[in-house]
């Protein structure tokens, strides 16, 4: 047995028999090479936070401390975004450092949110729903179908994702 075999065999050790760390795990159930592979909006909330955090413990892996803190505001991201570092501390394997970066994350995402309320887009023709959609669109690899929701003054109040399919169509 290599010394390496002996690390990993000790380190496995560590965990409960039914959990793995994640760097045990297929490389396709990974988070990061899970966003790398498939992007952002093919991931759970709870392996999302499991990026921000970084790594888990000795007995909880980094996607089950995101699944925790989930569950302690009802799976509601919006109540996430609302508590603060002693409440995310709260947490076993949750610290100042951590609860830090989620803190910074939702942050970020609000004033996404803010920034795009600022401008209403207003559809009068192809172009100004291709402006609208375009940065949603932009880096894709696959087809998708979008439906825009406006209301009768033909300013959009919603994005929806229908249908996603390959590179060459979509089925809707």
């Amino acid at each position: 047995m290599t010394l390496t075999a002996v690390f990993y065999t000790t380190q496995m050790e560590n965990y409960p028999p039914t959990q793995q760390p994640i760097h045990a795990w297929a490389e396709n159930d990974r988070p990061r090479e899970k966003l790398l592979n498939l992007g952002a909006r093919n991931l759970s909330d709870s392996e999302l936070l499991a990026i921000l955090i970084g790594s888990g413990t000795r007995t909880q892996s980094a996607i089950d401390l995101g699944r925790q803190l989930l569950a302690s505001v009802d799976d509601d991201l919006h109540l996430l975004a609302k508590l603060q570092g002693p409440e995310l501390q709260r947490i076993k394997g949750i610290g100042k450092a951590r609860s830090v970066i989620i803190m910074a994350a939702l942050e970020l995402g609000r004033r996404r949110q803010l920034s795009n309320r600022k401008k209403r887009h207003i559809i009068r023709s192809s172009s100004d729903a291709f402006n609208c959609l375009g940065p949603n669109l932009a880096d894709l690899q696959q087809e998708e179908f979008w439906l825009l929701l406006l209301n009768r003054a033909n300013q959009v109040i919603g994005q929806e994702q229908i249908s996603k399919g390959g590179v060459a169509g979509t089925v809707v």
